[in-house]
């Protein structure tokens, strides 16, 4: 019951999106530690003038993903850093979120 209400609780103050939240931050853990950094500063209410460029070019660079330097993984990326921003794609991040956690739950363990 106690855990109920810190959700609840954290869901008021951020939004709504307290249940997406733990299970984001543990992907952004998997992260190599330099671009994780980066995408919980990005990630910050403050940061939304860079969040959405930073967004775009992160799926352009997703579409390109054939080139040498670019790959598949900053498609995912960016369309969760502009989730952040976008009512539509929230709920695209809620459900994929919601895949991940029912088909790939190792993905959201601590990395140890």
């Amino acid at each position: 019951m106690n855990s109920l209400l810190n959700c609840r609780s954290r869901e008021l103050t951020t939004g709504g999106a307290a249940s997406d939240d733990w299970r984001l931050e543990r992907l952004i853990d998997r992260l190599p530690a330099r671009l994780g950094v980066a995408v919980r500063f990005l990630r910050r209410p403050s940061g939304r003038w860079l969040r959405i460029p930073a967004g775009l070019l992160l799926i352009i660079g997703g579409i390109l993903s054939f080139l040498p330097i670019l790959g598949v993984w900053m498609l995912p990326l960016g369309l969760a850093l502009l989730a952040e921003d976008l009512s539509v794609l929230r709920s695209w991040r809620s459900r994929f979120l919601d895949w991940v956690e029912r088909r790939h739950p190792q993905w959201l363990t601590p990395k140890s």
